[in-house]
This record gives structure tokens, C-alpha cells and sequence, in this order.
């Protein structure tokens, strides 16, 4: 019986030392590339910077390998904004053509530990330019920090244009379709141009956790205030009129005083899909969003994902987008600039909620704390303070104010819906809606005939 035991044991340990691969340890960028392609390694290149100034592919950097760890801990990456721009490089067969400077493929593979960065002013060919662009499945991008330049133009965020016209965006992180069971862990994204920092495209069973997100905002004011630049060139007319992705301007066009914008877009936004393969299934975790347009945006994908203490603080258009059968558990966001979270589609079914309001004083261009669209919700708002939420926020229902409701043909309504407003805030139902089950410690009323005619002529300021 002992010897069978003892055998059993060796028998293991050879089986697990045959397991472990060989860390190969490498000193250069040329030496590390050598390995990327290659499946079942170990690979560690030497800590120091590495200039990314030259490329053979519109992918600079392809890791194509299967079952392959890569360490770069205390590794620095600096790539060249110029390659975005170059168009002698080999375009991709997959039908994207997207520029990026790191693309993942390929089966259980981990880059774990660099920091990364662009530099330069010269901006991209087109406005799909990104940092990583991860497509395979089981890939794990593990204490990754991305610092982003490289846009155009710079410091007036969205408000001339979304990808068209001459904008030009420089992306953080795209998971895209076939990726499936991504994992991003303890990843870091600076956005200091204008694009979205993490996004979700077609990807299937994606884990974002404990990651952290953080913008740049700037008013109206000093854009105004220039005497030059592409503002100025432009006599400080935006690319529409009305509302723009949560900044208010005039109906001509002209950007307005006392507004604010962030200078970037979204801090976590899924998309619905990728050329009809559907972004499903998705779990946000322990993650901080500071400063962007929105903060997470789940609502675009109808599949219904998770968000699990996570916290928003300062973003423009909305905290949290939440849509069709989203669950948010232990969640904070505060409305400083725009409202703390929004349920705004009216197809939107059956979204839970468990909002906490952080303090939401000093802030400008906001009165709204929270809009709730859809059907069959069930809504939790609560706060540790009464002062951080100031007398002039409200909890709108069957509203078209603040972001979404492109559709201007759509019937907006909130019914059945289950609110539980543990805040002094004010609760205003507006035409439409219908079978309200709400428990609040502030005032619940119905819109004013004159309140209900302002929000149905917002329907026409998209």
C-alpha cells in the first residue's frame, strides 16, 4: 500500500515538472517577436523601454500562439502615432481594417505586466485605430497600463463627430468577435485621446474585473474662451445641433457656455454585435470608471450582463447605461455632470438595479439623478449622505431627457416598474407611466401638463 502511494506521488510530480515550460528569458523587442507565434511558451522579456517606431502589418504586433504566457512586467512599450497614419502596411485578411498596435489571436495565451503608451500629435488614417485588439479565446491580459494620444481633433471630444467626418480616435482595449472567455484583470486605461477606453465587439463570455478607467473633462467655457485652433477655425459651431452624447447645445449648432464634455467616450461600452455575431454575456467586476462620456455601458447588448461593485464617478452622458436584463449589484455612480444611471431604451426589459449615489454636489449642467425607461424593472436607490444629492435632482420616468431614445417614433413609456427610492430626491412620472409599484422617502408626483409638453418636444432634439 505505501509503495503504491509513493508511486502515485512521484508519478504526479514528474507529470507536473513535465508541465511547467521553460522560461525563456529574452533581451530585446527583435528577440521576444521571435516567440510570438509559437504555442506552449514561457517567454520574459528583460524589463526597459522598447520603441514601437516601425511595422511591417497594420497590426504592429501580432500574438498568434496558443497555450503561451508572456511576462512583461516592468516592460514599457512607446509606439510611434505615425504608424496609424502609414498606409504602405500590409492590411489584415479578417476583413477589418483596423489599425492597432497589439493584436492577441489564437487559444489560452496571457500577456501579463506592460505598460504601454503612443506619442506623438499625428493622427490616424481612420477612426478604428486602438491599443489592443483581442480576438482570440481564453486570452488573459493581466495589470496592463495603456496611456493613449493620437487624436484629431483633441479637446473638443464628440462634439464634431462620432467617427465621421475628419475625427480621428485613438482607442484603448477591443475585444471583438470570435474572442470568447477574455479575461481583463487589474488592466489600467488612460485616455488621453478621444475614443473608447474598453469595448466589447461581437465577444462572447468576457470577465472585466478590477480594471480602472480615467478620462479628461473640460467646459464649454474654455473651449469658448480659445482664440485659435480647430474650435475657433470652426466659429465654435458643433457637428449638430441640440443634444450631443450628453452636452447640450443651441439648436443652430453654436456650443453654449456653462456646459462640460469629456474629452474622450465611453469607459466600458458593449457594443450589440459584430457583423450580426452578437456581444453576449458579459460580467463587469470591481471596476472604477472617472471622467468619461459614459461611465459602463451594458445597455447596447440585449443579452442582459452582470455589473458587480463597481464604481463611476464624473462622467457626462450617464453613469451607467442599463439595458435589456442587465443586473447591477452594489454599484455607486454620482450625477455631478450628467445622471448617475439611466435605464433609457423603451424595448428594455426587466433590468435590476442597486444604485448608491456618491456626493453629486459642485457639479454643473445636470439636474437629472436618474431616468428609468422600459418595462418590468426593478430599481434600488439609495445613499449614505442626503446632502450629497442636491434639492435640484430629480427621478424621471417615461423621459426622453438625457441619453438615449434616438428612435423619435418610439412610444415612451415606464410600466411595471418596481422603484425603491431610499433618497430625499424627488420622483416625477411622466406621460406614459403605467402600473408604478414605488416605495419613496422622497416626493412622488406626475408631471405637470407643461412638464409633459417640454418632454415630448425633447424627442425631436436627439
Amino acid at each position: 500500500m505505501v509503495f503504491s502511494v509513493l508511486l502515485l506521488f512521484f508519478s504526479c510530480r514528474a507529470q507536473s515538472t513535465a508541465n511547467q515550460k521553460t522560461i525563456i528569458e529574452v533581451n530585446t523587442l527583435s528577440e521576444f517577436k521571435n516567440y510570438l507565434n509559437q504555442d506552449n511558451v514561457h517567454v520574459k522579456l528583460k524589463a526597459g523601454n522598447n520603441q514601437i517606431d516601425d511595422a511591417q502589418k497594420i497590426r504592429f504586433i501580432e500574438i498568434t500562439s496558443n497555450n503561451s504566457y508572456y511576462d512583461l512586467r516592468d516592460v514599457r512599450f512607446m509606439v510611434d502615432t505615425k504608424l496609424f497614419s502609414r498606409d504602405d502596411l500590409i492590411k489584415s485578411n479578417d476583413g477589418n481594417s483596423m489599425y492597432c498596435a497589439i493584436e492577441i489571436s489564437g487559444k489560452n495565451t496571457t500577456l501579463e505586466g506592460l505598460y504601454i503608451e503612443t506619442y506623438g500629435d499625428t493622427p490616424g488614417r481612420q477612426s478604428k485605430n486602438k491599443i489592443f485588439n483581442i480576438v482570440g479565446e481564453d486570452v488573459t491580459l493581466k495589470d496592463v497600463e495603456v496611456r493613449t494620444t493620437g487624436s484629431s481633433p483633441w479637446g473638443y471630444g464628440y462634439l464634431y463627430g462620432l467617427g465621421g467626418n475628419d475625427v480621428r480616435k485613438m482607442n484603448g482595449i477591443r475585444v471583438g468577435y470570435p474572442a470568447k472567455n477574455v479575461k481583463l484583470l487589474g488592466c489600467k486605461v488612460h485616455m488621453r485621446a478621444m475614443g473608447h477606453a474598453i469595448f466589447l465587439q461581437g465577444a462572447e463570455n468576457t470577465l472585466i474585473e478590477n480594471c480602472q478607467v480615467d478620462g479628461l473633462l473640460r467646459t464649454t467655457d474654455a473651449m469658448l474662451a480659445e482664440t485659435s485652433g480647430y474650435g475657433f477655425d470652426k466659429k465654435f459651431y458643433a457637428g449638430k445641433g441640440n443634444y450631443i452624447e450628453g452636452t447640450i447645445v443651441a439648436e443652430d449648432g453654436k456650443i453654449l457656455p456653462g456646459e462640460i464634455i469629456s474629452l474622450s467616450e465611453d469607459g466600458i461600452r458593449m457594443y450589440p454585435d459584430y457583423k450580426g455575431h452578437e456581444t453576449k454575456n458579459t460580467t463587469v467586476k470591481n471596476c472604477t470608471v472617472t471622467q468619461m462620456r459614459r461611465g459602463i455601458c451594458t445597455g447596447l447588448s440585449t443579452s442582459g450582463d452582470m455589473v458587480i461593485d463597481c464604481v463611476v464617478r464624473d462622467c457626462v452622458a450617464t453613469g451607467y447605461n442599463v439595458g435589456n436584463e442587465d443586473t447591477l449589484i452594489n454599484c455607486s455612480a454620482d450625477a455631478k455632470y450628467g445622471e448617475a444611471f439611466c435605464i433609457p431604451y423603451t424595448n428594455a426589459k426587466n433590468a435590476k438595479v442597486e444604485m448608491t449615489i456618491l456626493d453629486s454636489r459642485h457639479g454643473i449642467a445636470n439636474n437629472l439623478l436618474a431616468k428609468i425607461n422600459g418595462t418590468g424593472h426593478q430599481v434600488v436607490i439609495k445613499t449614505k449622505s442626503s446632502e450629497y444629492i442636491p434639492d435640484s435632482m430629480f427621478i424621471k420616468l417615461s423621459v426622453w431627457e438625457g441619453y438615449g431614445n434616438f428612435n423619435e417614433k418610439a412610444t415612451m413609456h415606464a410600466t411595471e416598474i418596481k422603484l425603491d427610492n431610499q433618497t430625499e430626491t424627488e420622483v416625477i412620472t411622466f406621460n406614459g407611466t403605467e402600473n408604478l409599484d414605488v416605495k419613496s422617502v422622497g416626493k412622488v408626483r406626475e408631471a405637470t401638463d407643461s412638464e409633459n409638453v417640454i418632454n415630448e418636444s425633447n424627442r425631436t432634439k436627439r
